[in-house]
């Protein structure tokens, strides 16, 4: 004997799937306005163009002033002229003010002991939107020093070591983001293209540290590595920079794994 199902439970499996579909559809929202929200954080404060925006998220025009009118409308993102867009007032009240100088304190030491170490300078970056930002630097022992960059310092996130380990520790997403973002600026950094800074990120996550010569600086190669927190998550990273002879490939590998004991036994639980 074939029992049929009543109305009531035909009408309640009809609800059960509309509430599914319902939250299927949420969820895809969620994750295309975070993919954008994401996208406008790499581009900082030049902004990141809605064409760009399309690109990177792989979403239609109008799909993504929709999205955008909603994370603006939220204070998460601003518009900067017609068609650009920044990061907004909320992003900013969520960021702390003394990362900068805590990471530099908690960074140096390390620096000190690497330079130490190798005789060259060692520096500490952090991540600014689509750059880095050197935070601290230790000169070396070594009679000839490369001295690439200041404190203070800012550039494309991945023209140096040290910001490739950071740009390449970063999902997926972020590191396509962000070379997009940054690439109008990247031919003045030794003929880099967004291309040629993929490939990096690929050798440096395949590796487990970034290599990266004459690029930032003619006739100067520097070896780096991320630095994480407690959580996994990529905060800093750490690179040695020297002359091109003095840094042969069982040179880069040391210097690799002087940055690696370093950071383990003077930053155990993370920076």
């Amino acid at each position: 004997m074939t029992t049929l199902p009543s109305s009531r439970n035909v009408r309640s499996a009809d609800v059960s799937r509309r509430v599914a579909a319902d939250d299927d559809a949420g969820s895809r929202t969620l994750r295309r306005g975070l993919q954008l929200l994401d996208a406008v954080l790499a581009g900082g404060r030049d902004g990141v163009r809605v064409v760009d925006l399309c690109r990177a998220a792989g979403l239609e025009r109008a799909t993504v002033y929709r999205l955008l009118a909603t994370l603006v409308d939220s204070g998460y993102v601003a518009p900067q002229g017609r068609f650009r867009y920044v990061p907004g007032p909320r992003v900013a009240a969520l960021a702390p003010t003394d990362v900068l100088p805590n990471m530099a304190v908690r960074l140096q030491p390390v620096l000190a002991r690497i330079s130490a170490a190798c005789g060259d300078a060692a520096f500490a970056v952090v991540r600014e939107g689509p750059f880095s930002h050197c935070i601290a630097r230790q000169v070396g022992t070594h009679p000839v020093q490369v001295l690439v960059i200041q404190v203070g310092t800012q550039q494309p996130l991945g023209v140096g070591a040290a910001g490739l380990a950071l740009l390449a520790a970063l999902p997926d997403a972020q590191v396509a983001s962000i070379i997009a973002a940054n690439a109008p600026r990247l031919h003045a950094y030794g003929g880099m293209t967004p291309e040629r800074m993929q490939i990096l990120v690929r050798a440096t996550r395949e590796r487990g540290w970034s290599v990266i010569g004459n690029h930032a600086t003619r006739g100067v190669l520097a070896a780096g590595m991320a630095v994480r927190n407690a959580g996994g998550e990529p905060v800093a990273a750490i690179s040695v920079a020297s002359t091109l002879p003095r840094m042969p490939r069982e040179r880069q590998q040391l210097i690799a794994r002087t940055i690696r004991e370093s950071l383990a036994e003077m930053l155990p639980d993370g920076a």
